[in-house]
């Protein structure tokens, strides 16, 4: 029996560790691959900024404003604003690397003024998908702590939450760069390369996603077993 739950509990943890392996390497490839292309120029020469502007303005979005901010990989789109801000490593860049990020970035705000449902969905579970988190480890310490197994499940129940924003990022996150790899084959002014390396740099991003999408089902997976084991 001892052997069994051990068993069972280690099966939750392995998906977190595994996800956690899965998360380095994913944010190994995203700066390896950003940095890499970062240093070769697209074919329109055209610089993040004015990738996103053309695609935005393409779609009637002439409202949106295109912020630079700081950081680095920082970029993205605020629906609560209608502002998508790039970081500066990608506003004033024509390297590959920045018009695929920007293309991307675009991608999300076509998706809000279309009413993608995925989207939708991920922007409306934000404030309980924050609650949850938040309340996770109190409710799991109050819980064991007490002999009090209907906490955890609460916390169970609102950790879903998170769990559902994190799986539903994928398809949003998915869409947006199928959205900027689509938007730059259709122009005749870059190349082949610069869709390839477009693809990669998208490509690595999303693992990203993945990653964290597995820790937060083997996190889960943990807290059902441990649970059911009180």
């Amino acid at each position: 029996m001892l052997f069994q739950m051990m068993y069972d509990m280690n099966s939750g943890m392995f998906i977190i560790i595994a996800a956690f392996i899965l998360g380095l390497i994913a944010r190994s490839g995203v700066n390896s691959t950003f940095n890499r292309y970062s240093q070769v120029r697209n074919g329109m020469g055209l610089t993040g900024a004015s990738m996103a502007r053309s695609i935005l303005d393409n779609y009637g979005l002439a409202n949106i404003d295109i912020q630079q901010i700081q950081g680095r990989l920082t970029d993205h789109y605020d629906p609560r604003s209608g502002v998508l801000r790039l970081s500066s490593g990608v506003y004033g860049s024509d390297s590959v690397a920045a018009i695929g990020i920007a293309a991307h970035e675009a991608g999300h705000a076509v998706q809000h003024a279309m009413g993608y449902a995925p989207l939708k969905l991920r922007t409306a579970l934000v404030p309980v998908a924050n609650f949850g988190s938040r309340m996770l480890f109190p409710l799991l310490i109050g819980g064991f702590f007490f002999h009090m197994t209907n906490l955890i499940y609460v916390g169970v129940v609102l950790y879903g939450a998170a769990l559902a924003f994190q799986l539903v990022t994928l398809p949003v996150e998915f869409n947006a760069s199928s959205r900027a790899v689509n938007w730059l084959e259709k122009e005749r002014g870059f190349s082949h390369s610069d869709v390839v390396g477009v693809k990669k740099v998208l490509t690595a991003a999303a693992l990203t996603y993945v990653a964290s999408a597995l820790a937060a089902i083997g996190q889960m997976v943990w807290l059902l077993l441990a649970g059911r084991r009180r």
